[in-house]
């Protein structure tokens, strides 16, 4: 059995569609042909029935004088005879199996046991029988025996016997065999017709996965993301919803494809710039070391610092790279669990007062739990809170709140002009007056992807009376769940 079904899956989808739609009507047509083959079959027979009812009335002078003179000159032998019921087996059969034909009996009937049987049982008001029978030529024909009781009045006693009346079935059987043989053909006809509808229908709703097989081919071979299925907007069956998921997909991995490119152009953009002054710096020095003539030490420190800090500036862009470029937590298997976010953001204060110890950072944090990365979290608010730091002016003021699930960053800084706004998330965006500062312009991008990881919202907004407001939203409870621990 394994061996077919390998060999049926192993067909194309057109053919084993076509067989399925085959069998299926090929099941059908059969079902109904045979029930209209027993039907008519039953249909005949009554009719056949009906037919020998009318030919066994034994009431009348006609019926009682053929009895009689089939009793008086019994014989088993066919005579010749006009009238009646022509085409007809009549006969007498006695108790002791004796045959007395009809005079119009065109034939003699076989006897059976069901026959003795009514004949045993004549004189208790049997009704008789129908059954299928043979004559003396092996012929089938329909039988119907009735019982019957035979008085002798000068001996005033009775015997038993029986009428036996029967027809041919050759007419109703080459009826019935002309209805098979229409149905057979009716049929075949039926089942080939319905396997080539059925292989045409397969051809028809399989062209769409022909087109997407096409299209996945062509963009294996080509790289190709910018091919689209075309997918009437009315249709809404599997292949359309098939076909606009694909082109969706499409749609995002070239998306993330240039997205890809965009960054590495923008990181080698953003790693050019420090390479080339580390390169620069790195060449005085090498080149007073070379000629013999030492630079002073004023100038050789702070060509020092500088390599320093520019070594500092690629360390830190090559780590804000590095988490951009990190997936989903989730997708990744991360420590993803309940955080305390008042904790999160009193471990960023500490590391902000130390980037800004000139600065004046108060804090007022209440009790909210978040589902997030705690790292990943806590790195985002370090990134807020830099980001004033570095703009609020030398001996200003950095106010910190965290309340029902909103924390607020507000500088007094300069603050940000309205047509910057929509570009402060991008990444490798960073203002024109901020372009002299240290930073990557990847802060805040990493910002937005861990908040909307973790379900919530950020946004900058200019704050009343100069500088900047940063909102971070994050869903959550001010109470932990019992049945989870806190995040160390």
């Amino acid at each position: 059995m394994t061996g077919p079904v390998r060999r049926f899956r192993a067909l194309p989808i057109r053919a084993r569609l076509s067989l399925l739609v085959a069998a299926a009507v090929a099941f059908a047509v059969a079902a109904v042909s045979v029930t209209c083959w027993f039907i008519v079959q039953g249909k005949l027979y009554e009719q056949v029935d009906e037919d020998l009812k009318k030919a066994t009335v034994l009431q009348g002078p006609q019926r009682v004088d053929e009895i009689r003179s089939a009793l008086t000159d019994c014989t088993d032998t066919p005579r010749d005879s006009a009238g009646g019921f022509q085409y007809t087996y009549s006969q007498v059969v006695k108790e002791d199996g004796t045959v007395c034909l009809f005079p119009s009996s065109v034939g003699n009937v076989k006897v059976t046991a069901s026959d003795r049987e009514v004949i045993e049982n004549a004189g208790t008001g049997s009704r008789g029988i129908f059954r299928d029978g043979t004559d003396e030529d092996g012929d089938d024909v329909r039988v119907l025996t009735l019982p019957l009781v035979i008085s002798d009045p000068s001996t005033l006693t009775s015997t038993h016997a029986a009428v036996i009346v029967a027809v041919p079935l050759k007419g109703t059987q080459s009826t019935l065999n002309d209805l098979a043989l229409i149905l057979l053909l009716v049929s075949g006809i039926g089942v080939l017709g319905s396997a080539a509808a059925g292989l045409a229908v397969a051809r028809t709703g399989l062209r769409p996965v022909d087109k997407l097989t096409e299209a996945v081919e062509h963009v294996a071979r080509t790289e190709d993301l910018g091919v689209r299925i075309p997918v009437e907007e009315e249709s809404e069956d599997e292949i359309a919803r098939l076909s606009r998921s694909f082109n969706s997909m499409t749609s995002a991995l070239a998306s993330s494809r240039d997205l890809q490119q965009q960054l590495i152009a923008d990181a080698g953009h953003e790693l050019r710039t420090p390479l080339t002054s580390l390169r620069t710096n790195i060449e005085l020095l090498t080149r007073s070391e070379d000629t013999g003539r030492p630079l002073p030490p004023a100038d050789r420190k702070a060509l020092l610092d500088s390599v320093k800090a520019q070594m500092t500036e690629l360390a830190s862009l090559i780590g804000d790279l590095q988490e951009l470029s990190r997936p989903d937590p989730g997708h990744q298997g991360g420590r993803v669990g309940i955080v305390a976010w008042q904790d999160v953001v009193e471990a960023a204060l500490r590391r902000a007062r130390l980037r800004g110890p000139e600065l004046t950072i108060s804090a007022e944090l209440r009790p909210w739990y978040v589902r997030a990365e705690r790292a990943a979290l806590e790195r985002a608010v370090v990134n807020v809170l830099d980001n004033a730091v570095k703009f609020s002016p030398p001996g200003g003021t950095v106010e910190v709140r965290l309340a029902d699930g909103v924390l607020t960053v507000r500088d007094h800084g300069p603050g940000i002009a309205e047509d910057e706004l929509p570009h402060v998330f991008d990444r490798f965006w960073r203002s024109p007056g901020a372009r002299a500062l240290p930073g990557s312009g990847l802060g805040l991008s990493i910002v937005a992807r861990t908040v909307q990881q973790a379900g919530g919202t950020v946004a900058l907004t200019p704050a009343e009376g100069g500088g900047t407001t940063a909102t971070v939203r994050l869903p959550g409870a001010p109470t932990p769940p019992p049945e989870v621990p806190d995040a160390p």
